[in-house]
């Protein structure tokens, strides 16, 4: 069983309160950047364990009739296309995305903003489309030299020529589809306009990540590191905290070098900066929550190696660093982490090889190991799978889940229909199969009621999986790595 190393519940309760607590130091208004993913916080859930992927909204939604959300969008971002990783989708579409889910659960969208706006076509267009959907949109201008030049920035050539953001609530959360998109930006430009209104208004920062009072090279923050790498983020002590109050805590680079600027712009727009240390501006109790540390050590750990495979996956298909894999490499070496930890991996190349084809393996909650190999109706993804239900549930490993009668009229269609060059079922196709099966199965039915207990699972296997593989197992929140290499020779793959 997995160990419980996050009191989930302390946390919803600490953190909503100590939120409240930073709006009523600002005098009844705070602009909140919020960093990170807030309703599929899967890398937190995976390291803190107890720690669910959605507490950041669960959080929100108490404090739901303070709050309002504005959305931030960089109008460059728009233009390219630019795609979160995750979901494969462009930035301009998830903002549609996170509007409808924040809606979804009763949380108000005030309205987006585009931010670095310097007349692009492709945000003019998302401007009136949202416009038509009855969205507000503000445009933020590309200010030169930012964050620098802080005499233009707090003019009217600055944060002044930026549109003002009509906002109705105590407590206005930033957010974002991803990095770079302009948050803090955005909330100091509205302290600028809110100053110069006479309204009273702060700013924090809320990011789970690095935690402050734990460790700098604690597992969990070296986690963030890895996690990170691609963006040379780097935890580091927070100097303005140790000098203003004699006490260690731990921030990261980005935070720390822009500090002293930040810090002048607050003084430009409201005549004294509220804040000592980078670590003074965030709000997260994540840290206080913590009631098994080894365990956040030991899945942090876990999460380290994940992100070694993920990202020499992605650089085996030409979308990687090599300068992120190497510092994930560093980051394993100052833990002392090793590949032996994670027993997954030696399982299914030990079935590879034996075997001479694809393999893969998975970690039951009892620490039992399954393993899958490729065969004539199913890969070895799916076989994985088959054999994991099967063992789950009790059943004899010698016992068919589904008969080839059910397999191979499967395989004719994606062969002679369907055009697949691959007749093999994939993990998809083989839970359609057996969701049909079920019906008058009862194996079948039983096996597919031990889906949820795969959640959590960590599972590899001997290659780089097809995409359809990937998102399956994704979907049923099994942690999956892969060997960084492709099953044939051939230049493309799916």
């Amino acid at each position: 069983m997995i160990r419980q190393g996050f009191d989930n519940d302390k946390y919803l309760s600490m953190q909503s309160e100590h939120i409240r607590q930073r709006i009523d130091e600002f005098g009844g208004k705070l602009y909140l950047e919020f960093g990170g993913k807030l309703f599929d916080d899967n890398h937190a859930s995976r390291v803190l364990p107890g720690f669910k992927p959605d507490s950041k909204l669960q959080m929100l939604l108490k404090l739901k009739d303070q709050a309002e959300i504005v959305v931030v969008i960089n109008a460059n971002d728009i233009g390219s296309n630019k795609l979160r990783g995750d979901l494969g989708i462009t930035y301009d579409a998830d903002v549609l995305r996170l509007i409808d889910a924040f809606r979804g659960v009763g949380l108000y969208v005030g309205s987006v903003a585009i931010t670095h706006y310097t007349g692009q076509e492709a945000a003019d267009h998302f401007k009136s489309r949202l416009e038509s959907l009855g969205i507000r949109v503000s445009r933020l201008y590309l200010i030169q030299d930012y964050p620098a030049n802080v005499r233009k920035i707090v003019s009217d050539e600055g944060f002044g020529r930026n549109e003002y953001i009509e906002t109705e609530r105590e407590l206005i959360v930033v957010t974002a589809p991803g990095p770079g998109s302009g948050k803090m930006a955005t909330c100091l430009s509205q302290l600028y306009h809110e100053n110069k209104r006479g309204v009273k208004a702060g700013y924090a920062k809320f990011e789970t990540f690095p935690i402050w009072n734990l460790p700098l090279n604690h597992p969990v923050n070296l986690a963030y590191e890895a996690a990170t790498a691609d963006l040379d983020d780097v935890n580091m002590i927070d100097p303005f905290h140790l000098e203003a109050y004699g006490r260690m805590t731990v921030n990261y680079n980005r935070d720390v070098e822009v500090f002293p600027v930040l810090n002048a712009i607050f003084e430009g727009i409201q005549g004294v900066s509220p804040y000592k240390s980078p670590t003074d501006m965030g709000v997260n109790m994540a840290g206080y929550c913590i009631i098994d540390d080894e365990a956040c050590r030991e899945a942090s750990r876990q999460e380290i190696i994940r992100r070694y495979y993920n990202t020499a996956c992605a650089l085996r298909r030409g979308m990687g660093s090599s300068s992120a894999l190497t510092k994930i490499e560093l980051l394993m070496s100052k833990a002392g982490i090793t590949m032996d930890e994670r027993p997954v991996v030696a399982a299914a190349l030990e079935v590879d090889e034996k075997t001479g084809a694809p393999a893969a393996a998975i970690q039951l909650p009892d620490g039992t190991i399954v393993t899958g190999k490729t065969g004539n109706l199913v890969g070895a993804t799916a076989g994985m799978l088959l054999n994991a239900l099967k063992a789950l549930g009790g059943v004899n490993h010698e016992l068919d889940l589904l008969s080839e009668a059910v397999i191979s009229p499967l395989q004719d269609l994606k062969v002679n229909y369907l055009g697949s060059v691959n007749p093999r079922l994939h993990t998809d196709e083989i839970l359609l199969a057996l969701s049909i099966c079920a019906v008058t199965n009862p194996l079948a039915k039983m096996a597919l009621g031990q889906l949820k207990k795969l959640r959590g699972c960590e599972a590899h296997a001997s290659v780089i999986l097809s995409s359809v593989d990937e998102r399956t197992l994704r979907k049923l929140g099994i942690n999956l790595t892969c060997d960084p290499r492709h099953d044939s020779q051939k230049l493309f793959h799916m």
